[in-house]
């Protein structure tokens, strides 16, 4: 299998940005694994069916993500995404903005990069 290709990353990293802001579940669909674990700030374990089900009820919806201090870590068909982001949206109609790191883990599945791992923590300011 070839190893993954920054670029590739950036990709699929800039489809899930702009499937969240859309909440398009169809997309987050094929971009998150079936496997998916995903612990949230608060600790939680969310699987991809959590996450997809807070878009498509209204649970979550978010306006807007703004991207800083984006590495990428490639090892073979893997790669390890290390990103913050600022966060506007709102959580069951509550205003919900916040500042984030969070780190993925991609994985080339067929012809596809999918999120296979996840966590997020809460920062007080970006750094």
């Amino acid at each position: 299998m070839e190893p993954l290709m920054e670029k590739d990353v950036i990709s699929a990293e800039q489809k899930l940005k702009a499937s969240m802001i859309a909440s398009d579940v169809a997309l987050l669909d094929e971009l998150l694994s079936d496997d998916l674990v995903f612990i949230n700030y608060f600790g939680y374990r969310l699987t991809k069916q959590d996450d997809i089900e807070a878009h498509r009820s209204g649970l979550l919806s978010i306006e807007s993500i703004v991207f800083s201090d984006l590495q990428i870590k490639p090892h073979g068909d893997c790669a390890m995404v290390y990103v913050n982001a600022e966060i506007k949206g709102q959580y069951d109609g509550v205003k919900a903005n916040g500042c984030f790191a969070f780190t993925r883990l991609w994985q080339k599945l067929g012809q596809n990069l999918q999120v296979v791992s996840a966590h997020s923590t809460l920062l007080s300011k970006l750094p």
